[in-house]
């Protein structure tokens, strides 16, 4: 890591940065010569403490399947390394999550999942705090899925992983990606409470359409699947998506209609 204490900053800037050094990086950088090391002590503890008692309630997952030395070494070298851009202290894991993508690089130690399960665990955070909402000008809760325009609610995500990650735990740690995407929806619903179901590739598809097609109908929607797919019966697909709709709804992940 480049060192900031150089020859022409004022010597009390020099010192904050070797003070913080220390902390971030205590194995590599000396603590400043006239700090007592129990003072010192006491900081260092404080600052990487908070951090990783912060990140093992984002990530309880990860912190459950990872030894504690190389959940520490992570941690540490998080601490490290990264700059962090916001002083916010809930955007804190999306700072570690910049650092997984772009930082980290390759640690033969680490579990191949890493990045996508470390991902799945932040959007429940993001999720819980997010504050998009849709007008009630802009919703009709009663409208027919059918037949109106089909509204996704802008607190139900959707993400495709190479890893069925909403089932990896200490029991269950997958070596190489699965045969086929998994595809997840995770939202927040009306009492607030999070929650994610795994959906297939039609369905899918099916929340691609109404994020991109707000003016079709769910019917149009359906029929349009049935001819990516070539599916001979398009009324089975229509039939079968009415299913999907109805419980995509009762979720809140689909709350209604457009109005027009």
């Amino acid at each position: 890591m480049t060192s900031h204490s150089t020859t022409d900053r004022p010597d009390f800037v020099r010192r904050q940065y070797e003070f913080a050094g220390h902390i971030r990086d205590p194995a590599h950088r000396p603590a400043p010569a006239d700090v007592e090391d129990r003072r010192m002590g006491i900081y260092r503890e404080l600052f990487y403490n908070n951090v990783e008692g912060f990140m093992s309630g984002t990530f309880p997952v990860l912190r459950r399947i990872l030894e504690d030395a190389a959940w520490h070494a992570l941690i540490r070298d998080y601490f490290n390394r990264h700059r962090a851009h916001t002083p916010l202290f809930l955007e804190m894991p999306r700072e570690f999550l910049s650092y997984l993508e772009n930082e980290r690089g390759e640690h033969p130690e680490d579990p191949p999942f890493l990045q996508e399960l470390a991902h799945y665990e932040w959007v429940e955070l993001a999720l819980s705090v997010a504050d998009e909402g849709l007008e009630p000008e802009q919703l009709d809760p009663e409208g027919d899925l059918m037949t109106g325009s089909p509204v996704l609610s802008p607190l139900a995500w959707h993400f495709a992983y190479r890893y069925p990650v909403h089932r990896i735990g200490p029991d269950f740690r997958p070596d190489v990606p699965g045969d086929t995407p998994t595809y997840l929806v995770v939202y927040r619903d009306l009492h607030d409470e999070v929650g994610f179901i795994e959906i297939n590739p039609v369905t899918r598809r099916l929340l691609e359409l109404i994020e991109s097609e707000s003016g079709a109908t769910g019917e149009e929607l359906l029929r349009t699947i049935a001819q990516e797919l070539s599916h001979p019966q398009p009324e089975v697909v229509v039939e079968a998506g009415r299913g999907i709709f109805n419980s995509l709804y009762e979720k809140g992940i689909i709350p209604g209609t457009r109005r027009h």
